[in-house]
């Protein structure tokens, strides 16, 4: 028993030091070097995630998410008094969700006043807007400084 433990504790470090010899890497895509700075996306990516981006799909998960802080809220009783980054956060998902080529900026106040700015692509968008943002429970006022800018 004497011999045979330094001989089971040699084996073990010699495993360990092979195993550990063979530096992995998480995908085929991640660069030898880790200082290495990330390529940038290709056009087709990035067309790509943009379409993702303003899926009927994504439209669904945003609708889903905003439901399920609004059910938190009321469990948790943040019904009464919400932050005000919750509250501009949950109206920008609403607006991004469905209009989804605006860009548009949230500010949200703590009496429930939110002003949305930026720019829309018409004038039906624009007229979205309001009735959007007072579907998120605390919304109270909407003041929009968006305008129509036709996309390019």
């Amino acid at each position: 028993m004497q011999k045979l433990t330094p001989f089971l504790i040699s084996c073990l470090l010699v495993f360990g030091v092979a195993a550990c010899d063979n530096a992995s890497k998480t995908s085929e895509s991640a660069p030898n070097n880790p200082n290495e700075a990330p390529q940038s996306p290709s056009v087709q990516t990035t067309e790509a995630s943009q379409q993702d981006a303003q899926s009927e799909v994504r439209r669904k998960q945003l609708d889903a998410d905003i439901r399920a802080r609004e059910q938190r809220n009321n469990v948790t009783g943040g019904d009464a008094q919400r932050a005000q980054g919750d509250l501009s956060s949950e109206v920008r998902s609403k607006l991004e969700a469905n209009i989804p080529k605006s860009q548009l900026t949230v500010e949200a106040a703590d009496d429930g006043t939110v002003t949305v700015g930026g720019t829309v692509n018409n004038q039906k968008e624009l007229a979205k807007i309001e009735p959007l943002a007072k579907e998120i429970k605390g919304v109270k006022i909407v003041i929009i400084k968006a305008t129509v800018a036709p996309p390019r």
